[in-house]
């Protein structure tokens, strides 16, 4: 059999959650286009571009339609490598998404590698892999976000308000008496609680003066705006302002989300990637026929990260790039890393080769890509898999030119 190509244009599969920015104004949909000449954008929402391995919405070999995961089920020792196929069960470890946000996704977690394998063994139509699903989200453009929790020392004061105790397990506990537990069991009685108790308590925090909620008085700047997409009686509205990060992201700074990490992403446009999984518990800004079990979410919760500053991830100047012009995030994970490279108009990078398999997108500009004795024309929106072993050189144009690439 013909030895397989080593660097080959794959195509994205968009979905159509309604979170997602409509028509042209979604990145998604204007990258799908480009990398799909099939996919004809239309006036509704889409949310996320899938363009790795994964079945649920998967990514193409671009020359004969072909899933990547059957391209790589027969090619796994030239297209995988020995890493992958002996430590990382023989398929890409990593999957990588664009996604466009104009309202806030469910406030969810991604279950660890034990509770997910549970959940596979009992309901796999729901839990669709025994994986964990740690993932890092780098800001395209102004991005909002909530993620993980404020310190204790933050939260606990704003319950000391009558129109708030009644949501914790003790009613007489101080501000300073509070403990992770604490908040674990806040968190579950206002997911718990009934609509016209979550009303109240929104009504009531509407009601407070900025001087009242001091450090916190942006909650009356997105409480309403919230309320508008999902209602004055979703408790998630009460979780993420009461007791979250709300953070604004720059094009090009990212936050890394730890395997039961809380989190619910607000707006803009992302690259985000993450272990193999679409595992997924939801709480809130969602219906409640969509919700998770709350005693199941309450329970699987950590508390780390505790503040902004554990959220986010920067990003190092990385090894792999020979001209210094190729950054790196690094998430505290083993299964991938991801690389950013940006060429001013006529600069070139050569990427080392990897022990495992890369994907590329191309988010700005355009230029070629030289590899595996190929060069092939791109521009912004083109995808490349890049195999285990291959140099690879970006050349951009007149204009400039960014890529990201997520490796093993």
């Amino acid at each position: 059999m013909a030895s397989p190509d080593r660097v080959f244009q794959l195509s994205g599969t968009c979905n159509n959650y309604d979170w997602g920015k409509k028509g042209r104004s979604s990145l998604a949909a204007r990258i799908c286009a480009q990398s799909n000449s099939d996919f004809a954008i239309e006036d509704k929402p889409y949310s996320e571009l899938w363009f790795g391995d994964y079945p649920d919405f998967p990514g193409r070999v671009l020359a004969t339609g072909e899933t990547l995961r059957d391209h790589l089920q027969k090619n796994k020792q030239v297209l995988l490598g020995d890493k992958v196929v002996r430590e990382l069960d023989a398929q890409l470890p990593f999957l990588p998404k664009i996604l466009s946000i104009s309202k806030a996704l469910p406030l969810q977690i991604h279950p660890n590698k034990e509770l997910a394998s549970k959940l596979h063994s009992q309901d796999p139509d729901q839990f669709s892999d025994p994986n964990h699903k740690p993932e890092i989200a780098v800001a395209l453009s102004d991005f909002e976000v909530f993620a993980g929790w404020k310190p204790l020392a933050e939260i606990a004061p704003i319950f000391d308000n009558p129109l708030f105790r009644s949501f914790l397990p003790d009613k007489t506990i101080s501000s300073s008496a509070w403990t992770n537990d604490t908040l674990r069991r806040v968190t579950r009685d206002i997911l718990l609680a009934d609509d016209a108790t979550v009303k109240r308590a929104q009504d009531a925090l509407r009601a407070m003066s900025r001087e009242d909620l001091g450090n916190n008085a942006y909650v009356l700047d997105l409480l309403p705006r919230l309320q508008e997409q999902y209602g004055n009686t979703d408790p998630g509205n009460l979780v993420a302002l009461l007791c979250m990060n709300y953070l604004t992201l720059k094009p090009g700074e990212a936050l890394y989300i730890p395997a039961d990490g809380i989190h619910a992403y607000l707006s803009g446009d992302i690259i985000e990637c993450m272990a193999r999984s679409n595992n997924v518990l939801n709480a809130g800004f969602c219906p409640r026929a969509d919700r998770n079990s709350i005693d199941l979410f309450a329970e699987t919760l950590t508390f780390t990260p505790h503040s902004k500053n554990d959220v986010a991830l920067p990003r190092e100047q990385s090894t792999k790039g020979k001209s210094g012009k190729t950054w790196v995030y690094k998430p505290p994970i083993s299964e991938f890393d991801m690389l950013v490279t940006e060429l001013a108009g006529g600069e070139s990078e050569t990427i080392k080769a990897g022990g495992g398999p890369g994907v590329s997108i191309v988010t700005d500009g355009e230029g070629t890509l030289q590899g595996d004795g190929k060069t092939f024309d791109v521009k912004t929106g083109h995808i490349f898999f890049i195999a285990p072993d291959v140099e690879v050189k970006w050349t951009s144009s007149k204009a400039s030119m960014q890529i990201y690439t997520a490796v093993v």
